[in-house]
């Protein structure tokens, strides 16, 4: 006699929930923290770190998002299969802390910085009260391409650089440190409270960067520190300019191997998140030769 036994279903790397508003928390004068979960949230396997999700948000004027209908291919595709004019907003997040719930669920807090620009984010963050729903594009296994924090195992030091918006991801970096790694962090926020009480195991030497208390917030506050001896490893997260100039530092004026520097774009200048991923897509398509649409899908980007 033989015995087979059914292959497990494969599960999709990403992938849509339908979350339910828990709870809301003001943080400080410019952060908001978000608690999601309920059913529907099932399945959700961050990987911690700098985990990021997508949200899908209503254009202005909709009561609420157009969601992918379920079927064949990832979430991106249904999402792009819809109507310019249908199709959700997408901003992406990172999760700051993800707690497993005794009845399957999963509870995701995310934080908000609230612009004074109104966008489409920042509106709905808002008005966002217990029992309210949001659809996000999330991870469904823990190792994913959506987790960017990866430190090489020779690593004897870390260096954290975030802006307010990369703050949660930090926060959440910082706490999955080994005991006693040395680390060297710049948090920069916009107003003496939104700074955070943290918590690591690590070696950690952290320096909030205030800007309503004159503090200087850009590559020169690196760039006048003293750094650790050894293997270094670098994370840094924000605003599109300050990272590529705090990359070019540590590369090109530090000697950081460029490998070991891993810089994100939360946000940028001057532009919404569309015109900030048209502009990345066309760039990436004219340095690579293969249109953007043409490429294999890598998880969420976070940017803002």
């Amino acid at each position: 006699m033989t015995s087979t036994t059914a292959a497990a279903p494969e599960v999709a790397p990403f992938q849509l929930f339908d979350l339910t508003v828990m709870r809301t928390r003001r943080l400080g004068p410019s952060i908001l923290r978000i608690t999601l979960g309920g059913p529907g949230s099932e399945g959700f396997r961050g990987g911690g770190r700098d985990q990021s999700l997508s949200l899908l948000l209503p254009h202005p004027g909709q009561r609420e998002a157009v969601v992918p209908a379920a079927g064949g291919g990832s979430w991106r595709e249904r999402w792009r299969a819809l109507p310019e004019d249908e199709r959700p907003v997408l901003r992406s997040y990172a999760v700051r802390a993800e707690r497993p719930r005794p009845d399957g669920s999963t509870e995701i807090d995310l934080d908000f910085v609230l612009h004074g620009d109104g966008g489409p984010a920042s509106r709905w963050a808002r008005a966002a009260a217990p029992g309210d729903r949001l659809t996000v594009a999330g991870p469904a296994v823990a190792d994913n391409t959506a987790v960017r924090f990866r430190p090489p195992a020779d690593t004897d030091w870390v260096l954290i650089r975030a802006d307010e918006t990369a703050l949660p991801a930090a926060a959440a970096v910082l706490e999955s440190l080994p005991a006693g790694l040395t680390a060297r962090v710049w948090l920069e926020v916009p107003c003496t409270e939104d700074r955070q009480a943290l918590n690591t195991a690590a070696k950690a030497r952290i320096r909030w960067l205030v800007r309503n208390e004159g503090a200087a917030c850009g590559v020169e506050t690196v760039r006048a520190a003293a750094l650790p001896e050894g293997t270094p490893y670098a994370w840094i997260a924000g605003e599109a300019s300050g990272v590529r100039a705090l990359r070019h530092h540590l590369v090109r004026e530090r000697g950081f191997a460029a490998e070991r520097v891993t810089s994100t774009t939360y946000w940028t200048r001057g532009l919404s998140e569309e015109r900030a991923r048209k502009a990345r897509s066309e760039a990436s398509a004219t340095e690579s030769g293969t249109p953007e649409h043409l490429k294999p899908e890598q998880g969420q980007q976070v940017t803002r």
